[in-house]
């Protein structure tokens, strides 16, 4: 073997390791990366889902809320808007899965295609880190209202320039608004594959 020699002990022999084994192990362990077996494929898009289609969100915080399509994200994901000042419903992204198609339209042509370009980077969504310190303020604030998010000025910004034309489109047809203002919900005795989307 070549990992070792042969050594002669007493009456016997015994292999030496070439290399000794470690005298002291790491704490903590090094977490390895998972194989993951799976191709990253993209996402097939269904044929409904187009620019400007109206959809009922299904899930989350917004579920029941009608929302206008803006764009097609990767991996399944899309970008809808409310318009805010309609339903209330910002700029977010949405599963695709989650979501059910319309065959209402709304004319997109007057978007701003520079802020939709920055509106739909994956950095522009994910959360600032607060390093939260733990001292005895917070200890004692611990059963008192978290304070209210505010909401920085850039988003809101980015939010008028994009529902801004939306708005408009939406303000030529009759009904449209207040068909966006309405959440959808089902009866009893409400057959949803039977319905008319």
């Amino acid at each position: 073997m070549s990992d070792g020699q042969t050594k002669q002990f007493g009456k016997g022999q015994r292999l030496v390791p070439a290399q000794k084994a470690q005298k002291w192990y790491p704490v903590d362990d090094e977490s390895q990366p998972k194989k993951v077996r799976k191709a990253l494929r993209p996402a097939k898009v269904r044929e409904t889902l187009q620019p400007g289609t109206i959809l009922i969100l299904l899930a989350g915080r917004f579920r029941g809320k009608r929302v206008v399509l803006l764009k097609h994200l990767d991996q399944g994901v899309l970008l809808v808007t409310g318009p805010f000042k309609i339903n209330g419903v910002p700029l977010r992204r949405v599963n695709a899965r989650y979501v059910i198609a319309t065959s209402k339209r709304v004319d997109l042509a007057g978007v701003d295609a520079k802020t939709l370009e920055k509106v739909s980077t994956p950095d522009y969504f994910t959360k600032e880190k607060k390093a939260e310190k733990k001292t005895e303020e917070a200890f004692f604030k611990q059963g008192e209202k978290p304070e209210k998010k505010k909401v920085a000025s850039a988003r809101a910004a980015d939010q008028k320039a994009v529902d801004q034309s939306i708005l408009g489109s939406i303000k030529k047809e009759e009904f449209l608004s207040s068909y966006l203002a309405t959440t959808f919900s089902l009866r009893s005795g409400d057959k949803p594959h039977e319905m008319k989307w």
